[in-house]
């Protein structure tokens, strides 16, 4: 009898000593999952922070800069002409990367132009991108009475040397090229315009943009010289 006590003691023991194991195990395996759950919500909130950083402007400049893409995008004052839309490449590594380059002309037909070039790679967001360039970098035009220019002048930018010339009331654009869609949208109508250098659009329309930058009036001169304009002029007695 004391031999079948002892055999059935041994034989609970081990049961009851796993039944205490497995309710602890149990236990803590409950707290874990407790405590993992708002480690993991943590980790996904950093995480979130983390993309939401990478994506957005770094800055106040990137903002800044965002804004006016959107202001330059909603101006419409301007109108736009593309001069000269090119595939090009770029060797890296892997192989070859294929883009669009697009050199575009902007301006308000009243005295007010500029240039813009930008790769994307598709055609329509480079035309978009070089748009809001020409844009950002526009140039006064000093235009007298007859529509013209107030002197002759030749503007160089790199290879491209771009020969300006005011013209007579009714003559017209005579100018081909870059130089031609730069005067036009410019508000130039009587001028003449040759290019001498070389025949590549974007450095003949910036030639035509720098030679426009060094133009100056009779009323300018006169006022960086301290002199009046009769006395510029010889009309003075």
């Amino acid at each position: 009898m004391a031999a079948l006590l002892a055999v059935n003691a041994a034989a609970v023991a081990p049961a009851a000593g796993s039944c205490r194991s497995s309710a602890s195990g149990a236990r803590m395996a409950h707290m874990r999952c407790f405590m993992a759950a708002p480690r993991g919500v943590a980790v996904q909130h950093r995480a979130a922070l983390v993309a939401a950083r990478a994506e957005a402007p770094t800055g106040r400049g990137g903002f800044a800069a965002a804004e006016d893409e959107e202001q330059y995008e909603q101006d419409d004052r301007f109108q736009e002409r593309v001069v000269q839309v090119r595939r090009v490449t770029k060797v890296v590594k892997g192989g070859k990367q294929l883009s669009f380059r697009a050199v575009v002309v902007v301006g308000d037909e009243a005295g007010t132009v500029g240039v813009g070039c930008a790769s994307a790679g598709e055609v329509i967001q480079a035309v978009r991108k070089a748009s809001v360039d020409a844009k950002r970098n526009l140039v006064s035009v000093p235009l007298n009475k007859n529509n013209s220019f107030p002197h002759k002048v030749d503007g160089i930018f790199g290879a491209g040397k771009v020969m300006l010339r005011p013209a007579a009331e009714g003559t017209g654009v005579i100018a081909g090229g870059a130089v031609r869609v730069v005067l036009e949208l410019a508000g130039v109508k009587n001028a003449f315009g040759k290019q001498l250098g070389t025949a590549n659009p974007l450095n003949n329309a910036r030639a035509a943009l720098e030679g426009i930058k060094s133009m100056r009036t009779f009323q300018q001169v006169s006022e960086i010289r301290g002199i009046p304009v009769e006395d510029l002029m010889g009309l003075s007695a």
